[in-house]
């Protein structure tokens, strides 16, 4: 039986969703320590190894914010629900001047429903910001994006999302990767996923020599379990930093087809990467379909949920 991936509501270029399996299948079934992940971006990792605890930090306050509002219930699948039907039928009355006056309000008021509203309704379901931390990604250029089976399916995330919060200890923290990875003990696996060097920037992320070469440091310090998505080759170039800093731990590798960037040409097949400093076996399986959990079809059970920090 094919294990399933969830899906998270948050969208992001360069998102793990398709090397879940891989990346579950090297973890070993005793661990009970914290996951902790430095980049924990849209979130997808952690939310299907589903841990008892978790420590996912992000330099995007926006990432974590959203996050921290689902586990103070503060953004639920109730709110969600209203608030995308709302902006939704004025989307598809006003077309994109409305795409640009949430965006505009978004950055103003850096509220974490608009903030999934321009993710949802921008062009490629891309996370790009100027250099004044303005979200800049265009419409998409669709008017009725929030048709009521889309509104379905992302109401339907956050309630996936928000049962794995709530089941156990997450706590969600804004702040730079090398503090994250102060806090991790020799019982926690760390997963670690930065911005692919020499791949893409989104300025609140930016990645250069100089941020990889002080992650090699901070992981190579680091006494527990760790994990490292990178790139290691496309027909055109290969990653430098494979050869210059981590050939001395274990390479597991994988083609992948990314659907990053604006334009077809810029869509190329990738050689992913695992990093680890332990022995990581991959076992056998199969690239599944996404996920989508579907709301009322299978029941929730919700609890209180646990407390978040930014």
């Amino acid at each position: 039986m094919i294990e399933k991936t969830g899906v998270p509501p948050i969208k992001s270029q360069g998102i793990k969703t398709k090397l879940v399996p891989w990346i579950k299948s090297i973890l070993t079934n005793d661990f009970d320590g914290t996951w902790i992940e430095p980049f924990m971006g849209t979130g997808v990792v952690a939310f299907n190894v589903a841990p008892k605890k978790a420590i996912l930090a992000d330099t995007n306050p926006h990432l974590i914010n959203f996050y921290t509002q689902i586990a103070n219930d503060k953004i639920n699948p109730g709110v969600v629900k209203t608030f995308l039907q709302k902006e939704g039928k004025i989307l598809s009355e006003k077309g994109e001047d409305h795409y640009y006056y949430i965006r505009d309000r978004f950055n103003s008021e850096k509220n974490p429903l608009d903030f999934l509203f321009v993710n949802r309704a921008g062009f490629n379901g891309m996370i790009r910001f100027n250099r004044k931390g303005g979200f800049n990604i265009p419409f998409c250029r669709k008017p009725d994006r929030f048709a009521q089976a889309y509104v379905t399916k992302i109401t339907n995330q956050v309630a996936w999302v928000s049962s794995v919060i709530w089941s156990g200890n997450y706590q969600f923290i804004c702040q730079d990767f090398k503090e994250t990875i102060k806090l991790a003990s020799k019982n926690d696996v760390i997963y670690a996923d930065p911005p692919y060097i020499e791949r893409h920037v989104d300025y609140f992320n930016g990645w250069d020599s100089k941020h990889e070469e002080e992650l090699f440091q901070s992981l190579s310090r680091f006494e527990g379990k760790f994990i490292l998505s990178t790139w290691h080759h496309n027909d055109y170039r290969e990653n430098e930093s494979i050869k210059t800093l981590w050939s001395e731990f274990q390479i597991l590798t994988k083609d992948h087809f990314y659907y990053v960037g604006g334009s077809e040409e810029n869509r190329n097949p990738m050689v992913e990467a695992l990093i680890t400093n332990f022995n990581a076996t991959s076992k056998q399986y199969e690239f599944p379909k996404p996920l989508q959990l579907e709301l009322f079809k299978k029941a929730i059970k919700y609890g209180h949920p646990t407390t978040a920090s930014t």
